[in-house]
């Protein structure tokens, strides 16, 4: 039986993505070779890579003023990495919005100033920071479009670009880039791991602004933006079977109408979820209405002695990787590109199920 996949990532992946996939490691284009096989220097993976970067640029309507990367690492690289490049004199501010957020300002404190602009730890991130202003000089902005454990989400940048002065502006889109329309141009650093709306773990988006990339020839090559931007994302052996899926997917989402249909779909199947949320006593969510993430509904039961029981009742209709983070436990629900309204029906009307048994 094929599972309902509501796992936060990795995630799932379109059907018809897992099937190419699946024929291309035996043979890849009818050339004698896996694509496991074949070398990164090969016009077989230029034209992968290559291909890869164009439905991006499509996709996301990028300009030439920008550069498309596929770096290894995951986001936690580029947690000190987006630091290292963009932080001079007056260092990095933060919107501390969870532990991804937390992972960043990490990373940004060992290489120089940091200062957190807002934060919702008061109230254990279950809300976006509203009334963003940047009162102390900073060199960048740097923030996570969606929180996977909390379910929150920015629905506008406007809260943000609104407020910039000089300063450059960095985004972690890791869990819904690809998922809804938005303004690159507004953006000098976007990165995102793979594993949630582009394909498996091991490629790492990466779009950077050519024209805010600061000239800093004494970090280590392998930190430097432009040494990947030199080498067309083949400084180093790069993940060929990650970024061949990463292809796959951004062509699936063309043959799908686009992001625009996506972003539809996306919200259908986000509304569906929190309406049966709110409308059954038995659960309730976790984050304020105003800010619920399209991509990680967050939920609890409110009896638990029905806890054992909606379980159960999950796990016997194949329902995959529904348990919240055990940083706030209950359930999360993730509905990524790649998850058909089919199994959002699966899961509310074991929902409901419940609710007529208590």
């Amino acid at each position: 039986m094929k599972k309902h996949n509501f796992s936060a990532g990795p995630s799932i992946l379109a059907n018809t993505v897992v099937e190419e996939a699946s024929k291309s490691v035996i043979e890849l284009n009818n050339i004698g070779l896996s694509l496991l096989e074949i070398s990164h220097r090969s016009n077989d993976f230029t034209n992968i890579i290559n291909e890869a970067k164009e439905l991006t640029k499509e996709l996301l309507n990028i300009s030439n003023d920008y550069e498309i990367l596929f770096l290894q690492g995951g986001a936690s690289l580029q947690f000190y990495m987006s630091a290292l490049n963009f932080s001079h004199t007056n260092g990095g501010g933060y919107i501390n919005t969870g532990t991804w957020s937390q992972k960043a300002i990490k990373e940004s404190k060992k290489v120089g100033k940091t200062t957190i602009i807002a934060s919702s730890e008061d109230k254990n991130y279950n809300y976006i920071p509203k009334n963003i202003l940047i009162q102390e000089k900073i060199d960048y902005l740097h923030f996570t479009s969606n929180n996977t454990i909390y379910g929150t989400q920015f629905h506008s940048f406007k809260s943000i670009t609104n407020n910039l002065n000089n300063e450059k502006l960095i985004c972690d889109m890791s869990s819904d880039i690809f998922s809804k329309s938005f303004n690159v141009n507004d953006f000098d650093l976007i990165y995102a791991g793979a594993q949630k709306n582009i394909g498996p773990a091991g490629c790492t988006l990466v779009i950077i602004k050519k024209t805010s990339l600061p000239l800093k020839n004494n970090l280590p090559t392998y930190l430097n933006y432009t040494t990947h931007i030199a080498k067309d994302s083949m400084f180093n052996t790069p993940p060929v079977f990650s970024i061949y899926v990463a292809m796959l997917t951004l062509r699936w989402i063309k043959e799908n109408g686009g992001i625009k249909r996506i972003q539809e779909k996306n919200q259908v199947k986000a509304q569906k979820m929190y309406n049966e949320i709110d409308r059954n006593p038995l659960f309730y969510g976790f984050t304020d209405k105003i800010d619920r993430s399209i991509m990680n509904a967050t939920f609890n039961i409110t009896d638990l002695n029905h806890k054992n029981r909606f379980e159960k009742m999950c796990k016997e209709a194949g329902i995959n990787g529904i348990n919240g983070h055990r940083s706030i436990g209950g359930y999360r629900a993730s509905m990524y590109n790649a998850l058909n309204i089919e199994s959002i029906n699966v899961l509310i009307e074991i929902m409901k199920q419940i609710e007529q048994k208590a």
